[in-house]
């Protein structure tokens, strides 16, 4: 249900832009989490239906979420990327039902930033 595209590799303090475009009705949050070689799956960024953001750390000030409700799709805008930015990036989303929540998950997508 959920498609991602932009990783790539990009230098030091270059850019990319991630998309993720979902299938099926609105997802109450969105969001990108990212997983470094060796290592866990972490919170990059997420954002509300109402367009509320949280950030990790790391990337405050230099990447930007958003989301386009009408096209159920969620951006990551990641400027001014690191090498320690490299991994691999799911996006991620989650619907609430009446029985709880429910929680997808994108296939990934690589992004590599060279020093």
């Amino acid at each position: 249900q959920l498609v991602e595209s932009g990783g790539g590799l990009v230098q030091t303090g270059g850019s990319l832009r991630l998309s993720c475009a979902a299938s099926g009705s609105i997802f109450s949050l969105m969001g990108w989490y990212r997983q470094a070689p060796g290592k866990q799956r972490d919170l990059v960024a997420s954002v509300s239906v109402g367009g509320s953001t949280n950030y990790a750390d790391p990337v405050k000030g230099r990447f930007t979420i958003s989301r386009d409700n009408a096209k159920n799709t969620v951006f990551l805008q990641m400027n001014s990327l690191k090498p320690e930015d490299t991994g691999v990036y799911y996006c991620n989303a989650v619907k609430s039902v009446i029985s709880g929540k429910l929680e997808y998950w994108g296939q990934g997508t690589l992004v590599t930033v060279s020093s």
